[in-house]
């Protein structure tokens, strides 16, 4: 498997995207593996089976599980029959959030399909589509985040500036876990991956799982550019936490970025892990904050003093460059980040349970516990599970409808997402291709760089930039055929 390869000095101006390659700009996308299961069956149901039932109308539309819609997300059944989910390129963690959102819709219609076909055979038969990250039998499967990053970062910066941010960020975007190991005090902890985390960068995703992995699949211009695949991260309910937790990733690799192009240290390089899987657990089992973490030189810290740093560092960046702030739904990402922080340091963390995933499903527990202090560890699983079902769970859409939980985006902004692609990326005209190709009785084909006609005559067209939304000559070529 191809390596990132070491950053080199070249020319930019003959490049796809030259014009960004110096900027802050930054492409996101988000990958969601959903797990599976069947209930309230009369005779047991393989859920890879339900996962092909799931897919027949994908298939039956593009003859395989793997295709590409007209919001220019990838749709596709992953290694272990996990439906995932892919979203279209987008320029800013709103939009990024929209297509996520907009997978979730997707899935669920092809889920309630799927269960509308099983239950002419069984009545009651109900599937559940979890966006979470372990299922009942304690496998673990991902939520993947990627960032274009500039080529000249190295992995060691990765390494040492980028992964004591991913490790403590936990404190605001972790999803939450109840379990019965008896290593976690008081049988919760705020991560759902975080025990499942071998290495932190490795392109191994089989012999071990990192935090970063780091096969060269760019999808833009090599030279110039490299995907940063974040597989550190939780599968979030939460609009505003998945919104943050991208928006503040982006805002750590920018100051790295700007720290490589002038020669200097970033400062986030002190705060580099002796052993990063081991502080990721450290961190998830205790939500205060403040378990020990060893670094790299010898001395110790905690969460709590990393995040600090990291969000002054970030903050002081900002107010030296011209570089906007994200924000969203009247949130912006430095106060919801500094109002994490001091809610977990004081202990207040239920203050973050309008908006933080661990910080939700612990207080709805708590309560439930308050009413009936027998409830068994069964029923506690059973609702931790309810919490991710987006298909037939009841909990988390009851706490948006009671406004429990906040949101960013309304109905009509994310049904916007579910059939059309970020208008200001190279996604709008890979949905567009798919859209006319559907339209017509021809094959086609394509990936996150082309698009392909195999017939009535084969034509290609490269789609390198992934900042640009205009055509080429070649895209207006193929596109002329469906016209």
């Amino acid at each position: 498997m191809p390596q990132l390869r070491d950053s080199r000095d070249s020319g930019t101006g003959a490049h796809a995207g030259a014009e960004h390659a110096t900027g802050f700009d930054r492409i996101f996308g988000i990958e969601t593996e959903y797990g599976v299961a069947v209930t309230e069956t009369t005779k047991p149901v393989d859920p890879g089976q339900v996962a092909m039932t799931m897919f027949r109308p994908v298939v039956s539309r593009s003859r395989s599980t793997n295709t590409y819609l007209t919001n220019g997300s990838r749709l596709y059944l992953d290694v272990g029959s996990h439906p995932e989910y892919a979203t279209a390129e987008a320029l800013d963690p709103l939009a990024a959030l929209a297509q996520d959102l907009a997978g979730e819709r997707v899935m669920r219609r092809l889920a309630i399909e799927a269960q509308d076909a099983l239950r002419k055979t069984d009545d009651h038969a109900r599937i559940h589509l979890f966006k979470n990250n372990v299922d009942s039998a304690g496998h673990s499967f991902g939520c993947h985040e990627n960032y274009l990053l500039r080529r000249q970062v190295p992995l060691n910066a990765i390494e040492q500036e980028l992964i004591p941010f991913l490790v403590t960020r936990q404190l605001y975007t972790g999803a939450g876990r109840f379990t019965a190991d008896p290593l976690i005090p008081d049988g919760f902890e705020i991560s759902q991956r975080a025990e499942f985390l071998d290495d932190a960068v490795s392109s191994s995703t089989t012999r071990s799982r990192p935090m970063v992995n780091t096969r060269d699949e760019p999808h833009a211009d090599s030279d110039l550019f490299r995907r940063l695949h974040v597989i550190v991260g939780d599968s979030n309910r939460s609009q505003t936490v998945t919104w943050m937790k991208l928006a503040a990733t982006h805002l750590v690799l920018c100051v790295i970025e700007q720290a490589w192009r002038d020669g200097r240290p970033s400062g986030f390089e002190r705060f580099t892990l002796a052993d990063p899987g081991e502080a990721i657990r450290s961190v998830s089992r205790d939500r205060t904050g403040r378990a020990t973490l060893r670094l790299a030189d010898g001395s110790t810290t905690c969460a709590l003093t990393v995040q600090r740093a990291y969000l002054k560092i970030v903050k002081d960046f900002l107010a030296d460059h011209d570089v906007t702030v994200p924000s969203a739904g009247g949130h912006d990402v430095l106060t919801l980040w500094r109002q994490a922080l001091d809610a977990v340091e004081s202990d207040r963390w239920m203050d973050l349970a309008s908006w933080v995933d661990w910080a939700a499903k612990l207080r709805l527990i708590r309560a439930m516990r308050q009413r009936d202090p027998r409830m068994s560890d069964a029923r506690v699983g059973q609702i931790d599970l309810d919490y991710h079902d987006i298909v037939n769970g009841t909990i988390f859409p009851r706490l948006e409808r009671g406004g429990l939980m906040r949101t960013v985006l309304d109905d009509t902004a994310i049904e916007h997402a579910v059939n059309n692609p970020p208008a200001d990326t190279r996604a709008a005209l890979r949905g567009r291709f798919v859209q006319a190709a559907l339209g017509r009785d021809v094959q086609f084909s394509c990936d996150w760089t082309h698009v392909t006609l195999t017939s009535p005559e084969r034509m290609d067209a490269e789609l390198l930039d992934p900042f640009s939304p205009v055509p080429t000559e070649a895209y207006e070529r193929v596109l002329a055929v469906l016209s």
